[in-house]
């Protein structure tokens, strides 16, 4: 054999592992890009998956019981790859067509925490003049104290209480870290008289401005399409009890290149402007129940729940009212990430409306929450802007927050 022969023999030996190396990214690509499950209104068109190297065969199931008050049926879905090499067994929950009624007005946010948050831990001045850190290396940033020297506290100032009655004495903190039960003793330093500091930050309540997503039939609300995190640890704060409060927007900051603009407004937290109870803070907003005078902000109009399935990359509607009167701006849908790990980014929008642009510059805090209605159907909700690019967002499925709907 000539060297030139080796060599043909060489490249078509390359050029096969090449093919196959291909062949396999394109299948591993698209079986991680179909969803495990879907869910699928009766009477709609079986979920597909838009590729023609994929192939679907229906397999029926026997109905089983189901969480879901909705469902009627279910079947799943066989996915081969080029009609040969299965892929994906989907699962399809059939329900029963879902209606809500859409959201985008402003809310006010009030919620305290499921015990006391350490945020981070720092210095304190001694009567001998000297800094110590009596925490540091002891609690953690996200760590819940639920009590001291087994007494539970639940807010700042009773903490604060808690720790001068000890005085010299060391203090056991009862903790909560990341679900796991930990106690830990720190010697707290006297900083004034009858004044003991553990050099420790913490936050016991939060709040703010978003947007209200959809109320249902028997007033259970969800706002927002993302959770409520602490500013300094990211983490998801852990709810004690909350309050939705009647808002009124004051100013609106636009959107800039590497700057999220913001509503601005004001709260007023009265008894009498309270509007809703939150009941839950999860990683794809906050629920609860809502009050009559919820309802009577809304238009009665109730649209039915469209699908992650039946999205489609084109012209989409944003609701809201950040120009003071309830619209549906135009924006444009340019990506769906049906099995998306984020679930807070679930779809990509791009806002193409003039007006909103005018009024925005597209996004900005405080909109989280705003419904996204397409083909006559809520699909989901606004949740997060590009930074550098403020007429980009993102978008839940409206399904994922439906989940924590009873």
């Amino acid at each position: 054999m000539d060297c030139m022969e080796r060599y043909r023999r060489c490249l078509i030996g390359l050029l096969f592992v090449s093919l196959v190396g291909l062949g396999f990214l394109s299948y591993t690509e698209v079986r991680d890009r179909i969803p495990d499950s879907y869910i699928q209104t009766e009477g709609e068109p079986n979920p597909s998956y838009p590729s023609p190297f994929v192939t679907e065969e229906i397999e029926p199931q026997a109905a089983q019981a189901s969480a879901n008050a909705y469902a009627s049926d279910s079947y799943a879905i066989s996915y081969k790859y080029l009609g040969l090499i299965p892929l994906k067994e989907a699962k399809v929950e059939v329900i029963e067509p879902v209606y809500v009624i859409p959201g985008g007005i402003p809310i006010g946010i009030y919620m305290e925490t499921e015990g006391i948050l350490i945020v981070g831990t720092g210095s304190v001045t001694s009567l001998d003049g000297m800094d110590y850190e009596p925490a540091y290396k002891i609690v953690q940033a996200g760590d819940y104290i639920q009590a001291v020297n087994g007494e539970t506290v639940l807010g700042k100032e009773e903490l604060i209480e808690r720790i001068n009655e000890a005085g010299d004495e060391e203090v056991v903190l009862s903790l909560d870290r990341k679900g796991e039960k930990v106690e830990v003793k720190i010697q707290a330093v006297q900083t004034g008289a009858e004044e003991y500091k553990l050099g420790i930050w913490v936050r016991d309540n939060t709040q703010g401005i978003g947007t209200l997503t959809f109320l249902t039939e028997d007033e259970q609300f969800g706002a927002l399409g993302h959770g409520i995190n602490d500013v300094d640890t990211g983490t998801l704060l852990e709810l004690s009890e909350g309050k939705l409060y009647d808002t009124k927007i004051m100013d609106i900051k636009k959107g800039e290149k590497g700057k999220p603009g913001e509503i601005s407004g004001t709260i007023r937290y009265q008894d009498e402007l309270v509007c809703g109870q939150i009941v839950e803070n999860t990683p794809v907003g906050i629920f609860g129940s809502g009050k009559e005078r919820l309802s009577q902000k809304l238009e009665q109009e109730k649209l039915q729940v469209g699908y992650k399935q039946e999205i489609k990359i084109g012209t989409a509607w944003v609701r809201s009212s950040v120009s003071g009167e309830m619209k549906d701006y135009q924006v444009e849908i340019t990506e769906v990430y049906r099995k998306e790990e984020d679930v807070n980014k679930g779809m990509v929008l791009k806002v193409t409306d003039p007006e909103l642009l005018n009024l925005t510059g597209g996004i900005i805090q405080g909109m989280s929450g705003s419904p996204i209605i397409q083909n006559g159907k809520v699909v989901g909700a606004v949740t997060h802007v590009f930074v550098q690019d403020s007429t980009k967002g993102f978008g839940v499925f409206i399904e994922n927050m439906l989940e924590h709907v009873n």
